[in-house]
């Protein structure tokens, strides 16, 4: 509903931020659905109203991971996992909209700690279930990382928005180094720009 609203009051839609995120644990079949099929459908729907082969206009796609998205988070193990699979699937999805002309770009930042209400799960045993004893580590790496302010994860995203030249692209932000990208090596079968 909320895409054809858009639709009806712009004539348009330029850009789509999948930005989904629990983290519980003890429920983890509730965390799958939210942090990685919604962002799955919400692209999906994205691009049928956007790609240029259906009558959109093109433009682009952020969806938004997280660091336990690079790497594993042990206290974490569904979170990180369903992390993971976004940046997987948009890394993937983004070829396929180039190899297709779609007209559409797709790109994932991966904040670390973020000074939103996500980081108060952590002290909640219904949130954590098992991984509950854990919850000291995890502040450890907080305090390693560092938590940041959600107002350079919106620089990032709004360098996303204006850089044509990023598809398929995966956005770093943290406390300590700022905004930087993730390397990958080229594949054979990517048109990757990194």
């Amino acid at each position: 509903g909320a895409f054809k609203k858009v639709i009806e009051h712009f004539g348009r839609l330029d850009i789509v931020v999948n930005n989904a995120g629990v983290n519980n644990e003890k429920d983890w079949e509730s965390t799958i659905q939210i942090n990685l099929t919604s962002v799955i459908r919400g692209t999906y729907l994205g691009l049928e109203y956007m790609r240029k082969g259906n009558g959109g206009d093109g433009g682009v796609i952020i969806n938004i991971s997280s660091l336990a998205g690079l790497m594993p988070a042990a206290f974490q193990p569904v979170y990180c996992a369903t992390k993971h699979g976004v940046i997987g699937f948009t890394r993937s999805i983004a070829v396929t909209a180039s190899m297709e002309n779609y007209g559409v770009r797709l790109n994932t930042i991966c904040p670390g700690f973020v000074n939103t209400p996500i980081l108060q799960s952590i002290d909640k045993e219904e949130n954590m279930g098992q991984y509950y004893s854990y919850k000291d580590e995890i502040k450890n790496m907080m305090r390693f990382y560092g938590v940041m302010d959600p107002s350079i994860i919106a620089e990032g995203l709004i360098t996303i928005i204006e850089d044509d030249t990023l598809n398929g692209e995966v956005m770093k932000i943290t406390a300590s180094q700022g905004i930087h990208f993730q390397e990958y090596s080229q594949t054979p079968f990517t048109s990757s720009q990194r």
